[in-house]
């Protein structure tokens, strides 16, 4: 019996100090692995200090999820542990937190426990197998974890759903929320899952070749006259939606990117700084590719445009005539905050700019994007029964009450006058001097770096 994680910061800092799963002695010893955001971090963390009397240590909303869960849970300490209680406990932390999170907690002695918010934004999934001892359980963000550890995958939990293993006895679910409706996050499918995996009953794969069909379909309807020589996908992650879409306009597709297997995904890397030195390093191009050629380089997603700024000139180092720049996603113009590290409108290169002026931005001739109705679509296409998305990253609108307009011009001002501290930092100067450092940007609970 055990919980493992992998973490990438959108609260707390990237260092060990900070690595999941969490754990409190009080009450029975609880450890929890949280995936997601929370976006009531000030009311909780000021509920656990000043009534709840739990003592927090670090900045990470995950510890925040392990307290809230403690705290509820002790309520019932007196009394003998059973199902009842633990739903009653996710019930009742559903009812105080707030955004989108999924969390896998071993309580000791007792249990598992896994739930999943009542909107359903982060994904969950469950399977089993048959050992020697039993049937065993596993739980995962994605379906691809449950194939590799030989499970079979039963299902999805549900939104506001809480799965409970207890030790020696049956598995038992029960929906903890009254609230649960499913938003599945849109960027998942976009980005974030693996191709082999299958949320919400979508298969990540096939939703990423629909994708592929609808960008070619819109730029035909634009540029029925194209010259596109090569269609040449940004590893890995747009591959599938490349192949297809070139297939579609009947145009050969190469692979112009060698990717150093060794380097993270740029985007997810904490420090703007970090992530424009991580791009040489991550892509070496193949000149033969570009060379004298119109070339469409297609991407799952344009954000900061860091790496897509990098990448069109490398394009236009190795001798493209012209670069066109596709994108399998709408713009996004708007901060994501229930689990993907975009934290303010003006990071984002979509923001308050036209298509023309992105395209002028990153250094590109043209920049196409998905539609929002046809990505919709592509993932809908696979499971007619999610009848809405968290599209926020694209529309501005949040499924959940408690952010608006005074949320962010909190999490602005906080990071910019983070920010400029940094600038005149020594941390931040000697850090940067060192060729081949990559040092870790502290960020707190509110996506503002700390010192």
């Amino acid at each position: 019996m055990g919980i493992g994680h992998c973490r990438y910061p959108t609260a707390g800092t990237s260092n060990i100090c900070e690595a999941q799963p969490f754990y409190t002695n009080s009450p029975y010893g609880i450890a929890l692995a949280h995936n997601g955001n929370l976006t009531n971090s000030r009311d909780l963390l000021d509920q656990l200090s000043n009534t709840d009397f739990r003592h927090v240590n670090t900045g990470s909303d995950s510890e925040l999820l392990l307290n809230i869960l403690a705290d509820e849970l002790m309520k019932h300490v007196k009394e003998p542990l059973t199902n009842e209680l633990v739903f009653k406990a996710v019930e009742r932390l559903m009812n105080r937190c707030s955004g989108g999170y999924t969390a896998v907690v071993v309580i000791n002695k007792f249990g598992i426990l896994a739930f999943r918010d009542p909107n359903g934004i982060r994904p969950l999934v469950f399977g089993k197998r048959a050992s020697d001892s039993g049937i065993d359980y596993a739980v995962a963000s994605e379906s691809a974890a449950i194939d590799a550890l030989g499970f079979d995958l039963l299902r999805d939990v549900a939104p506001g759903e809480a799965i409970l293993i207890p030790q020696g006895k049956p598995l038992a679910h029960n929906v903890c929320s009254t609230r649960a409706q499913l938003n599945p996050c849109i960027f998942e499918y976009v980005y974030f899952a693996r191709p082999d995996s299958c949320i919400d009953k979508v298969s990540v794969y096939q939703a990423r070749l629909n994708m592929g069909l609808k960008l070619a379909d819109k730029l035909l309807r634009h540029r029925p006259t194209h010259d596109i020589d090569v269609v040449i996908p940004i590893p890995d992650t747009s591959r599938t939606s490349a192949l297809e879409l070139s297939r579609r306009l009947n145009i050969p597709y190469r692979e112009g990117f060698v990717k150093n297997r060794y380097i993270t995904r740029t985007f997810i890397m904490p420090g703007q700084k970090a992530r424009k030195k991580t791009v040489r390093l991550k892509l070496n191009a193949i000149s033969a590719e570009f060379r004298d050629k119109n070339v469409l380089l297609v991407d799952d997603s344009i954000v900061r445009g860091t790496t897509s700024r990098q990448i069109v000139q490398i394009a236009r180092e190795n001798g493209a005539r012209s670069v066109l720049f596709a994108s399998a996603a709408p713009a996004i113009r708007h901060p994501s905050i229930y689990g993907i590290d975009m934290p303010t409108r003006d990071e984002l290169i979509a923001y308050n700019r036209t298509d023309e002026e992105i395209a002028e931005k990153i250094g590109a001739d043209w920049v196409i994007y998905q539609d929002l109705e046809d990505l919709e679509a592509c993932v809908r296409q696979e499971n007619p029964a999610i009848r809405a998305f968290d599209s926020s990253c694209f529309t501005g609108t949040y499924v959940t009450e408690d952010v608006d307009e005074k949320y962010f011009a909190r999490l602005h001002a906080e990071r910019c006058d983070a920010q400029m501290q940094l600038k005149n930092s020594e941390y931040a100067s000697s850090s940067s001097t060192i060729i081949g450092s990559m040092s870790d940007e502290v960020i707190d609970m509110y996506n503002v770096p700390q010192f």
